[in-house]
């Protein structure tokens, strides 16, 4: 009882990151966020093998999409550190781009009560500039925000897929000890001869 719980509470996380990674997903590419596109690419797909293999026991599947979760985990960590600046970290340089593009996260435009406005270039330059203001929340706390709940959400399947493996795992001793190695089960029947010996027989006159 307790292991189809623990397996119908992964299979919700899973379904839950797969929706909250989707979302993200579109968002970056909004933006052009080169680096969060992959990191959301190889997510999605480990979060779908962790979400087969809880569907099919199979504890390898959700043994990777533990470490996975670890993984996946540090990199949201990096991604709040690299928002809010932390150390040498700055929102504005083009490390998420591969630095091959200018491009920005989308919400730095078009975040909720922003007004964007764009100037256009003058007979010196030929960009343009999109000058932003009004912002009820700074797009960096959008991120962080965006962040913080895949953390949330990784840490509780980080858990439970530690707590369905260990519960498949001993189901499984549990059945060899059972019968799985068992030289005389319980259900042996004995079996007859396979040939019977003959013997003559002589009549008496």
């Amino acid at each position: 009882m307790g292991c189809c719980t623990g397996r119908c509470t992964l299979i919700f996380i899973c379904t839950l990151q797969l929706v909250l990674a989707l979302e993200r997903q579109v968002f970056d590419f909004l933006g052009y966020q080169w680096a969060p596109i992959l990191a959301n690419f190889f997510h999605i797909i480990v979060v779908i093998l962790g979400l087969f293999g809880t569907i099919q026991y199979r504890p390898r599947y959700i043994v990777v999409y533990t470490i996975w979760t670890a993984v996946w985990v540090a990199w949201n960590v990096f991604i709040i550190c690299f928002y809010l600046e932390v150390g040498d970290l700055s929102k504005d340089s083009d490390l998420l781009t591969f630095n091959i593009s200018a491009h920005h996260s989308w919400w730095r435009e078009h975040g909720p009560g922003c007004l964007r406005r764009e100037i256009a270039p003058d007979a010196m330059d030929s960009h343009s500039y999109v000058s932003v203001a009004g912002c009820l929340l700074e797009f960096q706390y959008i991120e962080v925000l965006h962040s913080s709940g895949q953390i949330l959400v990784s840490l509780l399947g980080f858990v439970y897929a530690c707590y369905v493996v260990s519960a498949i795992t001993e189901e499984e001793d549990s059945f060899d000890f059972i019968g799985g190695f068992d030289p005389f089960p319980l259900y042996h029947v004995n079996e007859k001869p396979s040939h019977l010996l003959l013997k003559p027989m002589y009549l008496s006159p």
